[in-house]
């Protein structure tokens, strides 16, 4: 009975180091989180640092801290850090190899951050994945579709990827092809297309607006408008002008061709 007892003492330490380490851990990763978010939150309020470069330096931190709250839970256990330094040491080789991809990542999260091909929220296009970004942090990248669906992004594959970045520039060019008939005056039509630009206030007037004849296709003949405005503005403007045309060639008579089903039906 004895001997339990003092298997039961000799085992108290271990007990009492792991409750120790647990308490280090989680209030640890708590403190960890509190904080990164608010240097997060510091930075962006600052609007000499940009917001990208904030958020990633809020990610070094917060993974700093983390490998310092490993180090002390660790430290629990007897395991210092000049003996963790010399274990990581000789095994540097073996996780080189093992995390390439995400040593990888890590390096081609600072080379973004460092070029700044796209920033948060812009609207962008990486390897035929595009939404806006929400996140660029250490190792990945964040998007939201239009639809709201989330698209994670490994940072390595976004450094290596074509990247289209349709928030840039502070304008864009909307281009459009309205078809009418061969037998509608194209005049008429460029006329009315350049009047509906014209009247449009988020139409910029330099460049000018732009309509010419591009093409004479098998059943149409080609009107292409180029018209510049904000950034902001394209999508709506868009739409707005598709919808205007429209109605304005529908009340002049002028026609959009359009496929016709000719049923053929042959007398017995």
């Amino acid at each position: 009975m004895e001997q339990i007892v003092e298997q039961g003492f000799a085992y108290w330490p271990v007990a009492l180091n792991g409750l120790k380490a647990l308490a280090v851990l989680i209030l640890g990763w708590m403190a960890t989180g509190m904080i990164s978010r608010a240097i997060r939150k510091r930075i962006n309020a600052t609007p000499e640092i940009d917001p990208t470069l904030g958020n990633f330096i809020a990610s070094i931190i917060r993974w700093t801290l983390k490998a310092v709250v490993l180090i002390a839970v660790l430290g629990i256990f007897g395991i210092q850090a000049t003996s963790l330094v010399a274990m990581m040491g000789a095994a540097t080789l073996a996780i080189g190899l093992a995390l390439q991809g995400t040593l990888g990542n890590l390096a081609a999260g600072f080379m973004l951050v460092l070029f700044r091909p796209y920033k948060l929220g812009q609207y962008v296009d990486i390897g035929g994945a595009a939404g806006t970004v929400q996140d660029l942090n250490l190792f990945i990248t964040e998007l939201a579709t239009p639809d709201n669906v989330q698209i994670i992004i490994p940072n390595g594959q976004a450094w290596g990827s074509v990247i289209t970045n349709y928030s840039h520039h502070d304008t864009r060019r909307v281009d459009m092809v309205f078809g009418i008939d061969y037998g509608d005056d194209a005049n008429k039509a460029k006329d009315i297309i350049l009047q509906l630009a014209n009247a449009d206030s988020r139409v910029l007037k330099d460049p000018e607006p732009w309509v010419r004849v591009t093409n004479l296709g098998d059943s149409s003949v080609d009107l292409t408008a180029k018209i510049w405005c904000n950034a902001d503005d394209y999508w709506e403007l868009k739409f707005a002008m598709i919808q205007a045309v429209k109605e304005a060639f529908d009340s002049n008579g002028i026609s959009i061709p359009y496929p016709h089903t000719v049923e053929i039906h042959k007398q017995a």
